[in-house]
């Protein structure tokens, strides 16, 4: 299986064709006020892919609303970036499931593999990020936890990747995939052809 690419963050529809271009496997919307990178449906439903797949991240909404979102956006997966639980997973359905969780937030990986069994059963794919919450603040995590955990289903990492750290991270962890987001932006919200370039390189892509 080769490397996975998910680049999140997408406000434009020529950022979004450059990130497939380059060889994002799935384009990453997100529905979160707050952020600098917010979109909205009538956004997600202009933009048309050659094969990636688009997935809305939310983090506040109920599992309704990220059900309307999905079907209104033309969304293929939803990302589950803030505190939604197992039933959260199960009514918006396992195959529609990125579920994320923050390695740094547990005290031991003991705890940690306890929410990944929690979890394995309700999503598609896990997603990995730095700090303890929240995401798109360009941290990076300490990798060692990893080798203490067992992981059944295929999984991101995330957290502060760009082409200088890339390689070392591929190489510690060995995940099914990797998010980008912060590491190949000029700025919140519009993605770097040449910072894109560089980590596509550093993956060997």
């Amino acid at each position: 299986m080769s490397l996975l690419v998910k680049i999140c963050g997408m406000t434009t529809n020529e950022d979004a064709a450059m990130c497939e271009e380059q060889g994002a496997d799935f384009l990453g919307f997100i529905f979160h006020p707050s952020s600098p990178r917010n979109v909205d449906t009538d956004f997600t439903c202009c933009v048309k892919t050659g094969g990636a797949k688009k997935v809305g991240v939310f983090v506040k909404q109920s599992a309704a609303e990220v059900i309307e979102t999905l079907e209104n956006g033309e969304l293929d997966f939803a990302q589950l970036h803030g505190g939604q639980n197992e039933e959260f997973c199960k009514a918006v359905g396992k195959d529609l499931v990125i579920k994320v969780l923050w390695p740094q937030k547990y005290d031991s990986a003991k705890e940690f593999q306890v929410d990944i069994d929690r979890f394995s059963a309700h999503c598609s794919y896990m997603l990995f990020d730095a700090g303890k919450s929240g995401g798109g603040h360009g941290q990076a995590m300490d990798f060692g936890i990893f080798k203490d955990v067992t992981i059944p289903v295929p999984w991101l990492l995330a957290g502060g990747l760009s082409a200088e750290n890339l390689k070392e991270a591929l190489a510690e962890v060995k995940p099914n995939g990797v998010d980008l987001n912060s590491g190949v932006e000029s700025e919140p919200g519009k993605k770097d052809k040449m910072k894109l370039s560089k980590a596509f390189e550093a993956m060997g892509l």
